[in-house]
C-alpha cells in the first residue's frame, strides 16, 4: 500500500503543503473571474497556475463547474464532470476542484464560491459547516465509514437539501490518499494521472482482499472503521440549481481518532468569522504560513 505514516511529521507536512498550494491556486484564479468566462478557460487557468509553480503530475486535472452544474444536475456519465463552454454570469455559483501531485503527495481540494451575490449559495455554505464538524467527531466516537456516510445523509435531509456526492462515481463522499509510488510512464487518461490511478487501483486490490475499500460510500464494503491515514473528504450538498462543497484531507490516527489536516483553509476562515462550529482547532502540528506556492517554487 502507498506510504501513509501518519506519525511522521514530514509526511503530514508534505500533504499540508500541497493542500495549501491547491487552495492558493483556487483563490488566486477565483480573483480573476468575471462574467463570460467559460469552465474550460477557468480549468486552463488553474492548470497553468499550478504548472507555473512546479506541478508536473496530477491525481486529476482541474475541474470547474458553473451554475446548476455545481449541483451536478443532469450528470448522467463521467463525461459530464469535464469542463464545458458554460459561461459564468452574475450571481452564478461555481466550484473549482484541483488535485495536483507534489513530492508524491496529493492535494485534492474543492472550492465553492459565487460571482457577486446569491442568497441560496450563502445559506448552503453556512449549513455546510456542520458537516465539517460532524465527520471527525463520529469517526473519533467509533463509527464506521458507512455509518458516517448515513449520518451525513441524515443531516443533509434535516437541512432540507439533497446529497450531491452520490453523483460521483461509486457514490463516494471520500477516498483514501497516500503517496504516488508508481513508476509507470506519466500521462493523463480521461482526466486522471496514470500513476495516481495505478496507485489507487493497487490500494483497491489490497483493501478488497481484506474486505475493505479505500473508497468511502454507503455500501457494506464501507461498513468498517477507517484505516489510519489521510482521506480526501468532500461532502457535497445541493438545493435546486445550487451546489456547494469543500474537499480537504482528514487525518485518521492509529488510535482511531480523526482530525482535519489543516484549519487554514478558505471555508474554515469564513466559518470562523461567522462563529460557526466546523471541527477546527485540533489540526496536527503548527502550520507554517510559508507552506504554499513559495514552498513549491
Amino acid at each position: 500500500m502507498s506510504h501513509s505514516d501518519v506519525t511522521d511529521a514530514t509526511f503530514l507536512q508534505r500533504y499540508r503543503t500541497v493542500q495549501r498550494l491547491s487552495y492558493d491556486c483556487a483563490e488566486s484564479v477565483a480573483a480573476t473571474l468575471d462574467e463570460g468566462v467559460t469552465e474550460r478557460e477557468v480549468a486552463a487557468r488553474l492548470h497553468e497556475w499550478l504548472t507555473d509553480r512546479g506541478v508536473r503530475e496530477w491525481f486529476h486535472t482541474p475541474f470547474a463547474w458553473f451554475g446548476d452544474r455545481t449541483a451536478f444536475r443532469g450528470f448522467a456519465t463521467p463525461v459530464h464532470f469535464f469542463p464545458t463552454r458554460r459561461r459564468l454570469g452574475e450571481g452564478m455559483p461555481y466550484i473549482l476542484d484541483v488535485a495536483p501531485v507534489l513530492d508524491r503527495a496529493v492535494g485534492d481540494i474543492g472550492y465553492a464560491r459565487v460571482l457577486g451575490e446569491n442568497a441560496i449559495h450563502d445559506e448552503l455554505m453556512t449549513d455546510l459547516a456542520a458537516h465539517r464538524d460532524l465527520i471527525p467527531r463520529l469517526i473519533t466516537e467509533g463509527a464506521t465509514l458507512r455509518e458516517v456516510y448515513l449520518e451525513v445523509d441524515e443531516l443533509i435531509r434535516r437541512q432540507g437539501y439533497d446529497n450531491r456526492h452520490r453523483v460521483y462515481p461509486g457514490r463516494v463522499i471520500a477516498h483514501q490518499v497516500g503517496d504516488i509510488e508508481s513508476r509507470i510512464p506519466r500521462f493523463i487518461a480521461f482526466g486522471f494521472g496514470s500513476r495516481a490511478v495505478r496507485t489507487l487501483v493497487g490500494d483497491l486490490m489490497v483493501e478488497r482482499a481484506h474486505n475493505r475499500s479505500p473508497l468511502w460510500a454507503s455500501g457494506k464494503i464501507s461498513d468498517h472503521r477507517p484505516e489510519p491515514g489521510l482521506w480526501a473528504v468532500e461532502p457535497h450538498i445541493g438545493f435546486r440549481d445550487v451546489g456547494v462543497k469543500f474537499e480537504e484531507a482528514l487525518l485518521v490516527r492509529p488510535d482511531g481518532s480523526a482530525v482535519w489536516l489543516d484549519d487554514e483553509t478558505p471555508h474554515v476562515r469564513r466559518w470562523r468569522r461567522q462563529g460557526l462550529a466546523c471541527g477546527s482547532g485540533e489540526a496536527p502540528g503548527t502550520p507554517e504560513t510559508t507552506t504554499t506556492s513559495e514552498a513549491a517554487a
